[in-house]
Order: C-alpha cells, then sequence, then structure tokens
C-alpha cells in the first residue's frame, strides 16, 4: 500500500523533492467532479413519404439541443429530399452523429441492449406504418421501431398521408395501442404564420415537446390575444 494511503513511511517517503525545503512532498488536492450526465439519443427515421423538410429541421434542432442522434434513411427518403428541398442527402446525413444503412440489420440501434431515449420517424409513409403494425420488420426502420415498442420507450410516427382510408386508421390506431404515438403535422393556424418555415418550425417544436425537449423556435398557445 502506498504510504500517502496508509500513513506509514518508506524508504523513500523521507526524501525531499527536487525544489523541496521539507523533507515530505506536499501533493496536491485531489478535487472530484461528478461526472455529467450523459447525452440524450434520439433515433431519427427518415422515409420517402412527403415532407422531407420536416425531417431535416428536426435534425437541426436536435443538434442544437446537443442531442446524440442516430439516421436511419430509405432510398425514397433520399430521392423525396432531393426533390423538394435544395438539401443533397450527403447534406442530411452530416446532421445526424451517427448514421446507419437501412439494410444494416446489426446495427446497434437493432438491439433493445443498445440504450436510447425514443424514436421518430419523419415524414412516416403508410408503408412503414404499416410494417411497424404488422411487426414486419424486414428494414432497420422498422425493427428499430419494433424495438421501441418492445422495450416501451417513445416511439413518435409523423404520419404524412390524405385522405385517410380505413386501413390506415386501423393501422393507427392499432399500433397507438401499442404505445406508438402518431403525429400528424397539422399546421398551427392560430400562429398567423408569416412564412411556412413558421409552420414547419411549430411542427417539430410540438414533436420534440413529446421527448420532454424545448425547441424555443414558435409561438405556444397563451389564449386569446387582444387586437393592439
Amino acid at each position: 500500500m502506498l504510504s500517502l494511503l496508509s500513513g506509514s513511511q518508506t524508504p523513500q517517503s523521507g526524501r525531499a523533492s527536487p525544489g523541496s525545503s521539507h523533507g515530505h512532498e506536499t501533493m496536491p488536492t485531489e478535487h472530484r467532479h461528478s461526472p455529467s450526465p450523459p447525452r440524450k439519443r434520439i433515433v431519427v427515421a427518415m422515409t420517402g413519404a412527403t415532407g422531407a423538410a420536416l425531417g431535416i429541421k428536426v435534425l437541426i434542432a436536435l443538434r442544437r439541443l446537443n442531442i446524440e442522434t442516430h439516421l436511419v434513411m430509405s432510398k425514397w427518403a433520399e430521392a423525396t429530399i432531393k426533390y423538394e428541398t435544395d438539401y443533397h442527402p450527403s447534406n442530411v446525413k452530416a446532421l445526424a452523429d451517427h448514421v446507419h444503412s437501412i439494410n444494416d440489420m446489426a446495427a446497434p440501434i437493432a438491439s433493445g441492449s443498445f440504450k436510447t431515449d425514443g424514436m421518430i420517424v419523419v415524414p412516416c409513409s403508410m408503408k412503414t406504418l404499416a410494417a411497424i403494425h404488422s411487426g414486419f420488420c424486414d428494414d432497420l426502420i422498422s425493427r428499430t421501431a419494433d424495438v421501441m415498442l418492445k422495450e416501451r420507450r417513445k416511439l413518435v410516427l409523423v404520419a404524412r398521408e390524405t385522405p385517410l382510408s380505413d386501413i390506415h386508421l386501423r393501422n393507427m390506431l392499432e399500433i397507438t395501442r401499442s404505445g406508438a404515438i402518431i403525429f400528424p403535422p397539422v399546421p398551427a393556424f392560430y400562429i398567423r404564420a408569416a412564412a411556412v418555415d413558421d409552420l414547419i418550425n411549430q411542427s417539430v417544436g410540438r414533436m420534440l415537446d413529446l421527448f420532454d425537449l424545448d425547441t424555443g423556435d414558435f409561438e405556444r398557445w397563451d389564449g386569446w390575444q387582444a387586437e393592439k
């Protein structure tokens, strides 16, 4: 045992250190800091439904909030990004901390032992919704969503379709009963948006509210406001 811990002297402990006027060293006081809490970790999946801007804005918001993100993107999501936005899929992938191939069924997020704080599928196609509802895990998006359900973690599906068939509605009802949250990105007209971006920011802010994250990017309802 070291002399500093046991309080006993060793032959070396009485030797003066270079530049010291005393017969023993004075050790610096050790400051112990409590470890910082781990970053929240959220899986973001993007499918080929219209609304690619919603997924991009979610990634930007999570990056700003210092949330660790794991991104999975379908091939049709990449096509929709190029068609609907000025982004290239590579630029969108750069917004995430980790990117996984949709075909990589051995990715960490495919296992329940890999801890996450939830998953958001944004936008979520009706095909993906049906796959999640039936437990048909033929790609990494549906498998990871299945993991969220079985592990009782947060799963938010930003369903983009209109009008809705009875098949769509039944799938939404059953998957809600299994613990998922269906979030149709309905625009909030009460904010009197000056641009489409304002509507997107409001929807993204409400999505992330479900993960107890505040983007601070939108106006919350505070009752009727008197006209100035």
